[in-house]
């Protein structure tokens, strides 16, 4: 089908298209468009990455804008959301509003009332239904990206909870469901009363196989020898091959690509990547290596710690590794050097394989086990997780085929990967709503939001979820419901009364507050039992609270940490709130000393400790530093409101705590730190120098202030109008020499050095 002829569209959009390159679509856009996606019909698309799944979506959502409607485009992850939003900008040209929204789950999003199209995570969209937002009713249509991942249990019961409610609240709301390739593409269509394009087309061809002994043996029989060199391992061979130009002739006929290894854990990766760094360099040439020496100076500028040096070494040598523990910045830098062909190698953890847009010549799944604590040891990985993995090789338009290996250790083995991930049929994807912590969330939510003022309407609303749809054991989603409900009544958060014989479910304000936080119930219920006699509780105090939350994802204890942090519990008793558990409750307890541990790294974040001490310190990445930060603020945010709801008189013990979680600072810095722009680090330099506080700054000397910021004129210039200084230029301005910071800035034993030029990477607020 030519684009020419796709229907209901806007006038330009063939036209863009063609200038893009793009005119005619691939067989499954075309089906997707001859079933009706262009004029609101809902579609659920299982077909291989790379096989144009975004443009599906484009056409859904540019129709529907066409049509005078709102449409809304959710994904499971925030870094997704911004390469998405970077994506569909190219229509702003055309006057179609394109707008981003994926934290503040407390706020209703007014602003996104006058976009055209709107990307957010599933939890955003949850916390905007919450929260009453009153422009999702304009929406005409409701695109669902990786919707399988409604398996997955931390994500999915938000994500079919929500799409449940948007269907609910929009009758006739168009929904376009974007999948990997599943086993049960049928039974998602069918929840969704959607149209099905279930394909295996792929635009360039992709190979699966295992490599054993010296060949790559592929799913069409075929082999390749590929030699492993001495005690070199098989991915170093696989990598070094991947690198190489085909030549025949004297003449290149075909350009080396690159390779994505998948590993098991972030050490494997760090190692993985040290080690194929120097498989790589070797292949590189003059040019290709200032260019990613470039991009290691970038890298190391992100943050000082011990992570991004070693990030930077190997990226100098062409290679990578990207896992959850690295920074933001990290993983877009790594990311953005990979599709630009400069990293030549990427050792990742699975988190990658989750839409990130990350395609490369070839894929080697290394590791196709992971240690599970459930399971108390190594177990294979899913079906559609190695797939997922798989589907990332072969780059359209840049590789002319795609290859995905994994490695066997021997013929029995060899037998069993083909058996188990080459041949198998893709997963069917299942509910995972009945889980308690999803269920008392979720049904709060639904009761304070208006969607269900009954047992009854409640089931009803239930019985519209892909969890009902799948399960076929009577009564269980109604025992799942009692035992909830009565959950919420004991924690006041709910009510019930009788009108006649009719019981009538309600919110009680409580509820609303803790529905409008996004707030686990139990979660709520520990802080306020916490919080309830705490007079005047201590920063760590609090911050073993909220760490001790269903919400807050802990740090585990390493072996003989066990001892060290009962010393420390019993140190500091009187600071932990709520009851402290007995040594002899043995799993009470050691989660106990879990938050406490957890607690003590928000408390050196707060404390100014250096970002690498702590990284050293609790065996953690800058990413983890960053998800407990945000996390532990947001938590303390919604204990200041619970304080505030149930008349406590520690409001703003908590507010501080959190303010200092915020910016990593000290009680005496957080004014100062307030300032945009000031963070951390520049807030002790101008502490140091004399200036306490925003007052104070807003009247400085701009000599003084030049010289705290070490003589960086734009940044003492940014820093004082974001102050209110009446006058910030600083032309002619020399800093004072009696205002310099000092050798070793050392107000909280972090380590930080006089040469440090930038600020913290968590601390830039």
């Amino acid at each position: 089908m030519e684009v020419s002829d796709v229907p209901a569209v806007p006038e330009w959009l063939p036209g863009h298209l063609d200038a893009d390159g793009v005119e005619s679509l691939y067989p499954p856009q075309a089906a997707a468009v001859e079933a009706g996606v262009t004029e609101g019909e809902s579609l659920v698309a299982s077909i291989p990455t790379a096989s144009g799944k975004t443009l599906i979506a484009t056409l859904a959502m540019l129709s529907a804008v066409k049509r005078g409607g709102k449409a809304l485009y959710i994904v499971p992850l925030r870094a997704l959301a911004s390469e998405k939003k970077a994506e569909f900008e190219q229509f702003e040209q055309y006057g179609v509003d394109v707008g981003v929204s994926t934290g503040n789950y407390d706020s209703d999003g007014e602003w996104l009332a006058k976009k055209d199209i709107i990307v957010a995570t599933s939890e955003k969209v949850d916390s905007l239904v919450r929260n009453g937002a009153p422009w999702l009713a304009q929406l005409d249509c409701v695109v669902s990206d990786e919707v399988h991942l409604v398996d997955d249990p931390t994500r999915g019961p938000t994500l079919e909870v929500t799409l449940a409610k948007l269907r609910s609240r929009n009758p006739g709301l168009q929904i376009v469901a974007l999948s990997a390739t599943i086993g049960n593409a049928g039974e998602l269509a069918d929840w969704l009363d959607a149209e099905l394009v279930d394909s295996s087309w792929r635009p360039i061809d992709l190979r699966k196989g295992v490599h054993f002994g010296q060949a790559l043996h592929f799913d069409d029989g075929t082999q390749e020898q590929l030699s492993v060199q001495g005690n070199e391992k098989p991915t170093a061979a696989i990598v070094r091959d991947t690198l190489r130009d085909t030549v025949e002739d004297g003449e290149t006929v075909e350009e080396g690509g690159s390779t994505l290894v998948f590993v098991n854990s972030r050490r494997n990766a760090e190692a993985a990547a040290r080690r194929l760094a120097n498989v790589v360099s070797p292949e590189l040439d003059g040019d290709e290596l200032a260019a990613l020496a470039d991009v290691a100076d970038e890298i190391r500028d992100v943050s000082d710690t011990e992570t991004s040096d070693d990030l930077a070494d190997a990226v100098e040598k062409g290679a990578a590794f990207h896992h959850a523990g690295l920074s933001p910045g990290h993983r877009e830098l790594v990311e953005a050097a990979f599709r630009d062909r400069l990293v030549k190698c990427v050792c990742a953890t699975p988190t990658l394989a989750a839409g990130v847009n990350t395609p490369s010549r070839r894929v080697v799944v290394r590791d196709w086990r992971r240690y599970s604590g459930d399971a108390g040891g190594m177990q294979p990985l899913s079906v559609l997780e190695v797939h997922q993995m798989m589907g990332r090789a072969g780059r359209p338009g840049m590789d002319p085929y795609g290859e995905a290996l994994l490695l066997a250790s021997s013929h029995d083995e060899l037998d069993e990967l083909f058996e188990r991930y080459v041949w198998a049929d893709p997963d069917p994807v299942q509910s995972k709503l009945a889980a308690e912590p999803a269920m008392r969330t979720h049904l709060l939510a639904t009761v304070a939001s208006g969607f269900a003022d009954s047992r009854e309407t409640l089931l009803s609303f239930l019985d519209g979820t892909l969890y009902a749809a799948q399960t076929d054991e009577q009564g269980r989603l109604e025992r799942v419901t009692d035992d909830m409900l009565a959950y919420l009544e004991r924690n006041d958060f709910i009510e019930r009364t009788r009108e006649g014989d009719a019981e009538r479910l309600t919110a009680t304000n409580l509820g609303h507050t803790v529905s409008r936080l996004y707030l686990d119930p139990m979660s709520a219920a520990t802080i306020i039992d916490g919080i309830a006699d705490a007079d005047d509780p201590s920063a760590l105090g609090l911050y073993h609270l909220v760490s001790r939350t269903p919400d807050m994802y802990q740090l585990y204890l390493r072996s003989g940490e066990r001892e060290q942090y009962t010393q420390i519990a019993y140190d500091h008793e009187t600071e932990l709130l709520g009851a402290q558990p007995s040594e002899f409750e043995e799993s009470r307890f050691e989660d106990w000393l879990a938050a406490l541990k957890t607690a003590r790294l928000l408390d050196d974040w707060a404390s100014e400790t250096d970002e690498d001490r702590i990284t050293d310190r609790y065996g953690v990445g800058p990413g983890d530093i960053r998800g407990k930060v945000d996390t532990a603020e947001w938590l303390l945010g919604a204990a200041e409101s619970l304080a505030g709801e149930r008349g406590f008189g520690n409001v703003q013990a908590i507010r501080e705590a959190k303010k200092r979680v915020q910016y990593g600072v000290r009680e005496e810095l957080i004014d100062l730190a307030d300032v945009r722009n000031v963070g951390r680090k520049r807030a002790r330099r101008l502490y140091e120098a004399g200036i306490e506080d925003r007052d104070q700054l807003r009247n400085a000397d701009k000599s003084v202030v030049l010289a705290a910021l070490r003589g960086r004129e734009r940044t003492a210039e940014t820093v004082l109008e974001h102050a209110g200084h009446p006058n910030p230029e600083m032309a002619g301005v020399t800093p004072d020499p009696d205002a310099e910071p000092v050798a070793a800035t050392d107000a909280s034993n972090s380590g930080e050095s006089a040469d440090e030029n930038d600020q913290s990477s968590l601390g830039d607020f």
